[in-house]
């Protein structure tokens, strides 16, 4: 065989073992909160990904227990897996991460948070998200009113949010926000959100005496339109704003009612952003950003029906 012949023939061999390998890859996804819509989408768009590079994925939902995503962490590296994606924060599963960090396995945050022994996060840029519907609350209120914020602070994408937030609403002297509230978010946070906006409401009769309802993500926007509705305060136009955009906030923009506004997150678009990275890093690329935003949008009844 010639020289040439069997640099060819090399050349063949090694891109087809990288191809096997590549194609053949496992990955894990683990998660404590799948019953999030967004976390569901961000899951259906990696997965949809994954099936086109031909990787083998396990989807393990730990159903809101944080804890547990370290010894389903370490069960993927005794699985030996080639990569990990996590939703969640990577600063309370640390020993887990450490597991995979020794094991050699990649872990790539997916609208998580940052962490040294994450390859990166991709996310939304919540930073804006929050400036952008928080100076939309002050806008429509004209910079004067009173104002409930849902959070979840234990969360850092979320709370990333938050801080926002709080930081715009004290810096209009003549806004106050009257309760900020992290309700339990087992079912996504809609019902704890409703009865902790019904008790408000009971204890805040006047009309005026609740401006704006300014929430880190959507389930706890619908839950309080809920409250106000059940409480036939509808008509006092006590302004809600969310993130997410989800369909049943988009659905309640549409009714042209006391929900607003919310952003748009392209939770498709992270999931298969992350894909991308794993099959980058699969390649041998090393990713120099810690964080890879995807883009958003504010959506309000003006260009909601562009949003199906």
């Amino acid at each position: 065989m010639s020289r040439i012949g069997f640099k060819v023939l090399l050349f063949v061999v090694l891109f087809s073992t990288s191809w096997l390998a590549h194609a053949a890859a496992k990955v894990a996804v683990i998660t404590p909160y799948l019953a999030q819509p967004g976390t569901q989408f961000y899951v259906e768009g990696f997965e949809v990904a994954a099936k086109d590079h031909g990787w083998d994925v396990n989807v393990i939902d730990t159903k809101g227990d944080v804890a547990a995503v370290i010894s389903r962490l370490e069960d993927a590296v005794t699985q030996n897996v080639d990569a990990i994606v996590i939703n969640v924060d990577p600063a309370q599963i640390t020993a887990g991460l450490a597991a995979a960090a020794d094991a050699g396995i990649p872990v790539v945050g997916m609208d998580s948070g940052t962490d040294p022994m994450l390859v990166t996060n991709v996310t939304s840029n919540g930073y804006a998200m929050a400036a952008e519907t928080t100076s939309y609350v002050v806008n429509r209120l004209n910079g004067v009113g009173n104002v409930v914020m849902f959070v979840f602070d234990a969360f850092p994408p979320v709370q990333a949010r938050g801080v926002i937030a709080d930081a715009i609403f004290a810096n209009t002297p003549d806004i106050k926000v009257v309760e900020r509230i992290t309700p339990d978010v087992q079912d996504g946070g809609i019902a704890d959100s409703r009865a902790q906006m019904e008790a408000l409401l009971a204890a805040n009769p006047e009309k005026g005496s609740i401006n704006a309802v300014w929430a880190a993500w959507d389930q706890p926007a619908l839950g309080a339109l809920q409250a106000i509705e059940a409480a036939d305060r509808s008509d006092e136009g006590i302004v809600i704003v969310g993130i997410d955009a989800n369909p049943q906030a988009r659905d309640a923009i549409k009714a042209d009612g006391n929900f607003e506004a919310s952003m748009a997150q392209d939770f498709t678009g992270i999931g298969s952003t992350a894909a991308s990275v794993v099959a980058r890093v699969l390649s041998g690329e090393k990713i120099k950003q810690p964080v890879i935003y995807v883009p958003t949008r504010l959506v309000t009844l003006s260009n909601v029906d562009t949003m199906d």
